[in-house]
C-alpha cells in the first residue's frame, strides 16, 4: 500500500504542477494580448517557478511507475487546487489581483499535500507530502512578500 500511496502522491502532485505552469503560461499570454505586460510579467515567472518544481517532482519520482489520473481526476472543481480559474482573468487585472489569484492558488495546494499528510500510510510518504505542502507554502510566502512591496 505505501509503495501505491507513493506513487499516486507523486502522480497527483506532478500533475498539479503541470496544470498550474500551463494555466499561469495561458495567461501570461492572454495578459500580453491585452497590453497588460506587467501582469503577464508575474504569471510568466510564476509559471517559470511551477515549471521547475514540476521538473523536480518528474525527476524525483524517476523509477516510480506512477498510476494514471485520466480515469481518476477527482479534483472538486474539475482541475487542481493549484489551478487558477478561466473566469479570475479579466483585461483590466492589477498586479495585486493577478498575486491574489495565485496566493489562493498556492494556498489551495498547500492543503492538499497537508492533508496526504494527514492520512499517509507510513514515516516515509507523510515526510514527502509535508515535504510538498512547506514548498507550496514557501511559494505563498513569496507571493506576500510580492504582494507587500506593490
Amino acid at each position: 500500500m505505501t509503495v501505491e500511496f507513493t506513487a499516486e502522491l507523486y502522480s497527483h502532485a506532478i500533475a498539479m504542477e503541470r496544470e498550474a505552469a500551463d494555466r499561469y503560461a495561458e495567461f501570461a499570454g492572454t495578459m500580453d494580448e491585452q497590453a497588460n505586460h506587467a501582469v503577464a510579467a508575474l504569471f510568466r515567472m510564476l509559471a517559470s517557478l511551477e515549471g521547475r518544481h514540476l521538473e523536480e517532482l518528474e525527476r524525483r519520482a524517476g523509477g516510480l511507475p506512477l498510476p494514471p489520473l485520466d480515469a481518476d481526476h477527482s479534483w472538486p472543481r474539475g482541475e487542481g487546487p493549484e489551478t487558477p480559474a478561466h473566469g479570475q482573468l479579466s483585461r483590466a487585472m492589477t498586479q495585486r489581483q493577478a498575486l491574489g489569484i495565485a496566493l489562493e492558488a498556492e494556498k489551495g495546494a498547500r492543503a492538499f499535500f497537508e492533508q496526504a499528510a494527514r492520512v499517509a500510510p507510513d514515516a516515509d510518504t507523510r515526510a514527502l507530502a509535508e515535504e510538498m505542502a512547506a514548498e507550496e507554502a514557501h511559494h505563498a510566502v513569496l507571493i506576500e512578500r510580492l504582494l507587500q512591496a506593490l
